[in-house]
């Protein structure tokens, strides 16, 4: 394994570029953002936004302004969206760096207009709340919210540039109803004197499941890497790629007899003389420790589980009589095309979802690209 990380992620670009295409034409929507928070998903941020860009993403969209900055200074200068912000936040680098800023409440849309200036007026989409319960001006505020916002736009210091809120794929009915709460949203605004040249409800399940949520604009994000949303409907009927494979080297193996107890507790025992593998992962890097017992791991071939308890550095796999060697790889998770588990296969282990099998990795792992 030659030239191989102890702990990799290998993100291959291409596969993100190449889903990106493949959504906007199962979509075709108007436009379309890819969300690259929290670090592309685990994929990396900046060379997911890039692929994403080269796959023909309009947009886009991170959750802080760190993250909208960090991208800014890489050279990426495509329209971008950042919606979440400390009660303390600064907006002037965000404006003055042509970030749209996601507002959802009238405290922070006076606060944006504070920053800003005639000179250099703020970019601005409004969130509201249809019906998910997080982020966004609920129902209440609207009239006030969107009067205001058009008090700013009038002096200068404000451009409405979207209306915006976050379907909460509850269901048929639930989406519908948001949708309808959405459309009152921006009837409203349009009354207040408002008019947005961007709307946008749907991220990739609501994209895909819920034409009329498409709007102006779709976020794609899970789907951007190659993961479903969908618990009945995986990565490969959408005709989607996983992007990142997660592996590491295998640092020791070694033969014990039968009954020995492998790792902390001794939930496991061996039933026979065997080999066990010891792989450098552990839950300071995003392993779960729910995993225990149950994770998939691919050896040389061969998918194993894990034996007894995922350690904060390490855990075991049990390969019976097979032949491990020191440096043999041992793949988590990647492209089920290619054999190995998949991230769904992980995340029904684990008893979660895909999206944070690959967003909780971190620690020691390091990424490296392909194309």
């Amino acid at each position: 394994m030659t030239g191989r990380l102890l702990r990799e992620a290998r993100v291959d670009v291409s596969a993100i570029s190449a889903n990106v295409e493949t959504l906007m034409r199962r979509i075709g929507a108007g436009q379309t953002m890819a969300v690259v928070k929290a670090g592309g998903y685990g994929h990396g941020a900046v060379r997911s936004a890039r692929a994403a860009v080269e796959g023909g993403a309009d947009w886009l969209g991170v959750v802080e302004i760190a993250e909208a900055l960090e991208l800014r200074r890489a050279g990426l200068d495509v329209p971008l969206l950042t919606w979440m912000h400390a009660p303390d936040a600064h907006f002037a680098p965000a404006i003055d760096a042509r970030i749209d800023i996601g507002v959802g409440a009238l405290h922070a849309l006076d606060r944006v207009a504070a920053e800003a200036s005639r000179a250099a007026p703020a970019r601005v989409h409004l969130k509201v709340d249809t019906g998910l319960g997080r982020g966004g001006a609920p129902i209440g505020d609207w009239e006030a919210y969107f009067d205001a916002a058009a008090a700013h736009e009038k002096r200068g210091v404000l451009r409405i540039i979207g209306l915006f809120s976050h379907l909460a794929n509850a269901g048929e009915l639930a989406d519908s109803d948001q949708l309808a709460a959405f459309e009152m949203a921006a009837g409203l605004a349009a009354s207040a004197g408002l008019d947005p040249e961007l709307r946008h409800l749907a991220s990739t399940a609501g994209a895909l499941r819920r034409p009329a949520a498409r709007l102006d604009m779709v976020r794609l994000g899970i789907g951007v890497y190659g993961l479903s949303p969908f618990d009945d409907e995986g990565s490969a009927a959408l005709g989607l790629r996983p992007a990142l494979e997660l592996s590491a080297a295998i640092v020791s193996s070694k033969r014990v007899p039968a009954g020995t107890g492998v790792s902390y507790g001794h939930q496991y025992r061996t039933t026979e003389e065997t080999t066990l593998a010891l792989i450098p992962l552990g839950y300071a890097e995003g392993i779960p420790r729910q995993a225990s017992g149950v994770g998939p791991v691919w050896i040389n071939g061969e998918t194993y589980r894990i034996a007894g308890r995922v350690a904060m550095d390490q855990f075991v796999v049990d390969v019976g009589d097979a032949p491990v060697a020191i440096g043999d790889r041992a793949v988590l998770f990647g492209d089920p095309a290619t054999g190995v588990p998949s991230a769904d296969d992980w995340a029904t282990a684990c008893g979660t979802i895909n999206y944070e099998i690959v967003t909780r990795l971190g620690g020691r792992i390091e990424r490296s690209y392909t194309s």
